[in-house]
């Protein structure tokens, strides 16, 4: 028949079904028969939504920040979201007939730029750009405390800050102060490296010094170890010589101790032969009749 339809909703769909305004059936996942004509049919979705957000905020020192991210919520309520906002459809096409479903999703979105603006009124822009994840966390704290979307019908589960940006200008002024804090670093990074070569070169230099300081030492002492090995040398050599010569002496004295018994008449004639003996060894010898007159005196 023409005027009766049939209408089978999604497992996670809270359905309400109106007859002549009146709530005659409600609940997840319903299908039933219907009057075209004074039925209306409310589908209030219960599973979870992403919906994404950017917020244009001022921080504590008067700058501009752009925070993009995500949130996640449900419909914990059914009954009170359908009260508040128009959740009809069109049993045929499924499509709602208002635009108070999306309506729903700038009510969530307000509710955390107000808290996200009390947060960020804290913070310098520096402290924004690099906290933004703690910022999203202590908003989700702050609306789920204070039960501030309890009367939407609303469980919001997460938010997510994707990114948080500066303006264009100011972007460039920190990314030109970092990248000069950046040069800043390496610079000191070379210096200490030609720090620590220089010292390192010292050092060397320092060693080479203490090692020809400890060869000349070294050699100091070798000199005067040789100069008194050369003096006590010589000492010993003296001493040698001295008894060499005492010796000697003693060994003539001995050797000519025999003589001292004889006429000098009998030595000279000993002599005279010693010479004849030895005359081929001899090359020129000439005794005067004066040298041979004075040996042979007696008296003398």
């Amino acid at each position: 028949m023409f005027g009766i339809g049939y209408f089978k909703a999604q497992p996670a769909e809270y359905i309400i079904k109106y007859s002549s305004g009146k709530i005659v059936k409600q609940g997840k996942g319903l299908a039933f028969f219907y009057l075209k004509y004074n039925t209306q049919i409310v589908a209030i979705p219960t599973t979870s939504i992403d919906a994404n957000f950017v917020f244009n905020e001022i921080t504590n020192n008067f700058q501009s920040a752009t925070l993009q991210g995500q949130f996640t919520y449900h419909i914990e309520n059914p009954v009170q979201a359908g009260s508040l906002l128009n959740f009809t459809i069109n049993p045929v096409t499924r499509l709602y007939l208002s635009q108070d479903p999306t309506k729903l999703q700038q009510r969530i979105a307000n509710v955390i730029q107000m808290e996200t603006r009390v947060e960020i009124q804290k913070r310098t822009l520096e402290e924004t750009l690099s906290q933004y994840q703690e910022i999203a966390v202590s908003v989700l704290t702050r609306i789920r405390e204070g039960k501030l979307l309890e009367s939407l019908g609303v469980e919001l589960l997460n938010i997510y800050f994707l990114s948080a940006k500066p303006t264009p200008e100011v972007g460039k002024a920190l990314e030109a102060e970092y990248r000069e804090t950046l040069l800043r670093k390496a610079d000191e990074a070379i210096y200490r490296r030609r720090a620590a070569a220089v010292e390192e070169e010292r050092k060397i230099k320092e060693n080479e010094l203490n090692t020809q300081i400890t060869l000349e030492q070294q050699k100091e002492h070798l000199i005067r170890l040789e100069g008194i090995n050369a003096e006590q040398k010589a000492r010993y050599e003296g001493k040698a010589l001295e008894l060499e010569a005492e010796y000697r002496s003693k060994a003539i004295e001995m050797e000519l101790a025999p003589y001292k018994a004889l006429d000098h008449r009998t030595i000279l004639s000993l002599a005279m032969k010693e010479l004849g003996e030895n005359a081929g060894k001899i090359g020129n010898l000439t005794i005067t009749s004066e040298i041979l007159a004075a040996l042979l005196d007696t008296k003398k």
